[in-house]
């Protein structure tokens, strides 16, 4: 994928090619094509004379319909300007006009438009849509939030305001000050208006229109002949009493979709719905009936279809959220947008994928792919009637050879004039996330994926903790009577310059005292090798908790829980306090009564004596878990250090809401998706398109993860640090940092630590002491949470070291990247440094590993930091 760009510029026609196979080329037309359809636009549509034809046309229908008739006009994208809207004189010309549709005209001027539409009186709907004094408006706060030169609480309150203002500029100035001047107006720009009733539901069930605008007054009885009502996207929030049985007897199709109805309560719209004979509803679910499909049908019984789908059906498969009109996801690209980058923002609408592994390269780079157009042009469908499977020819056996196809084959019987479809997400049922992972080509409800993401983050508050196990003892070591440790290794840099006499190496892992290796010592390596459980090794249980991304990111939120939990403690514990307080002044009551200070004395220490062992444990358990908790928690379910993680293959529904969320509120939505158990960026993806976040789940098993959209930059880029943590012990937890870390990326992976420091500081002016303390808090956090979510993770056998990645934001606050075990240590082997943190002084490469073993199993100190 990372030469896609590369070739769509480079391959001649192919651009062209993908952009017509995706539709993303529609727009483009040759020069002359162009300048013909514009001056045909210009005679049809700018001349005052072209309006006022149509203006005299639609005074002759008045003289034939009566004086009294009502006038609908329609002068959508005729180029009227305010000039020309003034000379109109619209209100003189139909006085008793109901309908003006003004959509995508060429008026500017809020105070003219409010002037002009305000002396129609009698108006029941306007559409002033996609008219540029509503324009000009959005654009420029547009340009607002996409600023990066504003900070993300100046963007944030911007954003906000840009939504206010939208209401403030086309509400109060426009919407209010039209709806003052017409009091009887119920549509405006497409949307409903407080004022709706009988009117505009006789609009919506094609009643009313431009052949049949209606009556000036009331008509009593005008909307009994409607069965079905479509008030989609309409901006209602309350339903008029129009919305009866009485006033709708034949309705029996209904759309309420994409309105918020939060002015009617869920019982009260249920009760209403359910005194017509609905046969079919759309409606948003999550939404104004509640979050559960089986819930709505249980109350509407007579329900034949909800959302498209039959009622048996829903009670069969028991789903609770069902919709069979997803829209389709389309293109989208701005008309200054190069080919090459309209195809990059739609492929991901059409790209299939395939993997290929041998024995010697299980996890080969996965190859993405487009159909041709009979391919491509395929549909999907969750009763699809055609597979398609990739397919590789090798005519001599060999995969530089491989000639690729698509492979297409009926799964079912098709008659002539069916459509021929597939399953996009063949094989992939509700327990992987199916309903989600249709977002990635279709508009999924987002107010089900919202409401998802807030009950996540309410559940970050609910969790309990399992109950700690009794802390087990760390053995020393050392040896008394003289004798080297045997160490058994498969680690290149450890056979090199593990040159310490108390350790020798051996090839026989069963003479070993310790194990040193970068495979997993599980029963089966154990069983092989002949270990026992007096062997010491590299690594300890669970710690698959740390190195594995998806699940560090949830030990990390898991303790978070604990901050409630103390708080509970806290309420116990005070609770306690309190009663003791109370006793021990009933007591002083009672020794001035009794004047006897032995008695109040007593009473007195017998409760304490009775409370002092709860009260101590409770204190103790409470400071402990603060103190963890005060490092690590701020107030939104994660600690500050960890950017917002989701593990796709659990928790992509949570990921969608989060998503939907920031853009609602026009934040920053790049994520970067990262294998859960490779290192080194492989199979890496940094991007901002939801399509590609899901789709990007089909190459194996990720984590989705907030970009850090603001990083701390050297010299103008990005870096990684690397620090060691050497670890003895998890319970108690005992860890020791090294004093020398690396900095890498780039040209950095040859800059001196010293030097890059010096030069850091002085870029930036700031303290590095600072920076590293704060590093140091957030590591020791961690290590802190892995040993409190599982205290199963200590071995006193286990001896461990962990290479943990940083970066630093634009404020120098440290973000963890991730943990690793065994991490590659040939550079600091290699070169020689200064510490510039703990007890300083230069580090020799070759005594890296002499350290690490010193340390972890003999207690040495040097050049190491305990946290």
């Amino acid at each position: 994928m990372s030469n896609v760009r590369f070739g769509l510029r480079e391959v001649p026609g192919l651009a062209e090619r993908m952009a017509t196979l995706m539709c993303v080329d529609l727009d483009l037309k040759s020069n002359d094509e162009n300048l013909e359809s514009e001056t045909q636009e210009e005679e049809k549509s700018g001349s005052l004379d072209n309006v006022l034809e149509i203006l005299q046309k639609e005074m002759d229908k008045v003289k034939e319909r009566g004086v009294d008739a009502a006038i609908w006009l329609e002068l959508e994208a005729l180029g009227i300007d305010d000039e020309m809207l003034k000379s109109l004189e619209l209100s003189t010309k139909f006085p008793n006009l109901v309908a003006l549709n003004l959509w995508g005209n060429k008026l500017e001027d809020a105070e003219t438009i409010i002037q002009e539409v305000t002396k129609c009186r009698r108006l029941k709907a306007i559409w002033l849509n996609d008219n540029r004094a509503l324009r000009l408006m959005r654009v420029s706060l547009a340009l607002i939030c996409s600023s990066s030169l504003v900070c993300s609480c100046l963007l944030r309150f911007f954003s906000n305001m840009s939504r206010s203002s939208v209401c403030i500029f086309s509400g109060d100035r426009i919407s209010k000050l039209i709806l003052d001047g017409i009091p009887g107006l119920e549509i405006y720009n497409s949307c409903f208006t407080s004022n709706f009733g009988e009117w505009a539901l006789g609009f919506c069930g094609s009643i009313f229109g431009a052949d049949n605008p209606g009556c000036l007054s009331e008509c009593s009885g005008s909307l009994a002949s409607i069965t079905t009502l479509d008030l989609s996207n309409r901006c209602v929030r309350c339903l008029p009493k129009a919305f009866s049985p009485i006033m709708l007897p034949s309705l029996s199709h209904l759309n309420i979709r994409g309105n918020q109805l939060d002015q009617i309560s869920v019982d009260d719209l249920l009760q209403l719905l359910k005194s017509f004979t609905l046969q079919t509803l759309e409606v948003d679910i999550p939404g104004p009936l509640g979050n559960s499909a089986l819930q709505i049908l249980e109350y509407l019984p007579n329900l034949s279809f909800l959302n498209g789908i039959s009622a048996s059906v829903i009670t069969e498969t028991g789903k609770h959220v069902i919709d069979s009109a997803l829209q389709p996801r389309l293109p989208e690209w701005a008309p200054s947008e190069p080919l090459p980058d309209r195809v990059i923002g739609a492929m991901w609408l059409y790209l299939m994928t395939y993997r290929l592994a041998d024995e010697e390269k299980i996890d080969e780079t996965p190859v993405w792919y487009v159909m041709d157009e009979l391919g491509s042009a395929l549909r999907h469908s969750d009763d699809a009637n055609f597979r398609v499977a990739p397919f590789l020819f090798m005519p001599d056996g060999k995969l530089a050879s491989a000639v690729s196809f698509s492979v297409l084959w009926p799964i079912q019987d098709v008659h002539h004039g069916e459509e021929c479809t597939r399953d996009f997400l063949f094989g992939i049922g509700e327990d992987k996330q199916r309903s989600a992972r249709l977002t990635a080509w279709f508009h999924t409800p987002e107010n089900y994926f919202i409401q998802e993401f807030k009950k996540y983050q309410q559940q970050l508050a609910s969790r309990s903790l399992p109950a700690p196990k009794e802390a087990l003892i760390t053995r020393s070591i050392l040896q008394h009577d003289g004798h080297s440790l045997q160490v058994y290794t498969d680690i290149p840099h450890v056979e090199e310059f593990l040159t310490h006499p108390k350790f020798v190496l051996t090839t026989n892992p069963k003479d070993a005292d310790i194990i040193w290796t970068s495979m997993q010592v599980d029963p089966e390596v154990k069983k092989a090798f002949e270990l026992t459980d007096l062997h010491y090794t590299n690594q300890f249980p669970f710690e698959a908790c740390l190195v594995m991304k998806h699940h560090l990111a949830e030990t990390i939120l898991k303790v978070c829980q604990l901050f409630f939990q103390s708080l509970c403690i806290l309420q116990y514990f005070i609770y306690h306090i309190l009663e003791a307080a109370y006793l021990m002044t009933i007591s002083l009551f009672l020794d001035s009564m009794l004047n006897c200070t032995c008695c109040g004395e007593v009473v007195f220490s017998m409760h304490i004596l009775t409370q002092t062992k709860t009260l101590s444990s409770l204190l103790t358990e409470f400071c402990v878990n603060l103190f963890l908790l005060t490092s690590i928690y701020t107030g939104t379910g994660r600690p500050e250090w960890l950017q917002p993680t989701y593990n796709l293959e659990t928790q992509l529904s949570q990921l969608i809401g989060d998503y939907f969320v920031r853009k609602q509120d026009a934040l920053n939505n790049l994520w970067i998706l990262k294998p859960w158990n490779m290192a080194r960026t492989i199979d890496t993806t940094v991007t901002e398109d939801l399509s590609a976040i899901i789709r990007l789940m089909e190459t194996g098993p990720k984590i989705c993860q907030k970009y850090i959209e603001h990083p701390a930059l050297f010299k103008g880029r990005k870096f990684d640090l690397r620090y060691i943590v050497l670890v003895r012990s998890m319970d108690p937890v005992q860890i020791f940092l090294f004093d020398v870390f690396w900095n890498y990326r780039g040209r950095l992976n040859h800059m001196n630590t010293p030097e890059f420091v010096r030069e850091f500081e002085e870029e930036h002016q700031v303290n590095w002491q600072t920076i590293h303390q704060g590093i140091q808090d957030m590591i020791r956090s961690v290590f802190d949470s892995a040993a409190a979510v599982h205290p199963e993770m200590h071995n006193p056998q286990s001896r461990a070291m962990y290479g943990v990645d940083v970066m630093l934001d634009h404020l120098f606050k440290p973000k963890l990247l991730e943990v690793t075990y065994c991490p590659d240590c040939g550079r600091a082997c290699k070169y020689d440094t200064e510490a510039i943190v703990g007890n300083g002084g230069i580090f020799r490469g070759r005594d890296f590993f002499n350290t690490v073993f010193e340390c972890l199993f003999l207690g040495k100190t040097a050049h190491v930091t305990p946290l």
